[in-house]
């Protein structure tokens, strides 16, 4: 199995392969297919793989229960690393939150940052109406 690659993409590589040997008759049983596939799954799931040779008799377990088996866990791990980006995600907009005030936050502006000087040469006079005599 490659990493990235999902339970559902890598069984039906898998058991084209298998079909295409049956063809061939190279008639090789579930079993051998079974165990090839739990040997080449990834590190992620090693930990599965072991479970289930401890919890289940791999003489006798079919392809779709392996496969039931490996995708139950995949979909267990994917909820877990989406629910790990929701709370990065919404620890990151409460951090936003603090600095919305002109983007200071609580410690205020400082000295010397802010908003620059104002170019007081294109202010209209309020009696005259002309430009660059404010004073």
């Amino acid at each position: 199995m490659k990493e990235g690659e999902s339970v559902n993409d890598y069984f039906s590589r898998t058991l084209t392969i298998a079909n295409k040997m049956k063809a061939n008759d190279e008639n090789k049983g579930d079993v051998i297919v079974v165990k090839k596939i739990m040997r080449s799954m990834t590190h992620k799931f090693d930990y599965v793989v072991c479970s289930i040779e401890e919890s289940k008799d791999t003489d006798t377990l079919t392809i779709d229960e392996l496969q039931s088996s490996l995708l139950l866990h995949e979909l267990c791990m994917t909820s877990h690393v989406e629910e790990e980006q929701a709370l990065q995600i919404a620890h990151a907009e409460q951090g936003r939150r603090r600095e919305s005030r002109g983007g200071f936050g609580r410690r205020g502006r400082g000295r010397g940052h802010g908003r620059q000087g104002f170019d007081k040469s294109i202010v209209e006079c309020y009696t005259c109406h002309q430009l660059r005599h404010f004073r």
